[in-house]
């Protein structure tokens, strides 16, 4: 059955890396770069750094194949995971290399931006792992600003369904972003009364 292929593959691969097996570090490397690469470089916003924890997960991987439990989840959310930790890490060193005398209004500002570039990665991996036709229904609505009307006839279904796409689409989108509890919830958008 197709649903049970990616944790069979998780299995396998987590198996071949922990024989020590290159060609399968070369293979989750192919699989799995460019999620980690942009995650990497949304958060940290420098193509350098980017890199580097690029290198840093693959590397870890490589050390620790171990660490990964495919009864846990699927190895693509343990790499994204890996990668939001070296990422903020990355971070963090470059925090504490950038004192500048306020620490508490240095550290709300560094709070402020792993919270966003988590959000903003949070949310590249949600659109990545999205079934295709909810990514294209999103993609012809927000990239393409199609209305669900032109969206329906480009994806060739019905209006109801291209709305019924955007509507799930959306919905998972806004997992990315949960507003912190610091910041108040807008009077009926769920916050008690």
């Amino acid at each position: 059955m197709v649903k049970d292929a990616p944790p069979r593959w998780d299995r396998r691969m987590q198996q071949r890396l922990a024989r020590g097996e290159a060609a399968a570090l070369c293979e989750l490397y192919d699989r799995f770069a460019p999620l980690v690469h942009s995650q990497a470089h949304r958060m940290l916003d420098d193509e350098d750094a980017a890199d580097l924890v690029t290198r840093e997960v693959f590397g870890s991987v490589w050390e620790n194949p171990d660490a990964y439990d495919p009864r846990e989840g699927p190895m693509r959310s343990w790499v994204a995971d890996l990668t939001h930790r070296k990422a903020v890490e990355q971070l963090r060193a470059a925090h504490g290399e950038a004192g500048d005398g306020d620490g508490g209004a240095h550290r709300r500002e560094f709070e402020h931006r792993v919270r966003k570039a988590t959000s903003a990665a949070r949310a590249d991996y949600i659109v990545a792992s999205m079934p295709a036709s909810l990514r294209a229904a999103l993609e012809l609505a927000y990239v393409r600003r199609r209305d669900y009307r032109q969206a329906a006839e480009d994806l060739g279904v019905t209006d109801d369904e291209a709305r019924r796409r955007l509507r799930l689409g959306l919905q998972l989108l806004s997992t990315a972003n949960p507003v912190p509890p610091e910041e108040p919830v807008p009077p009926g958008y769920g916050a008690a009364p």
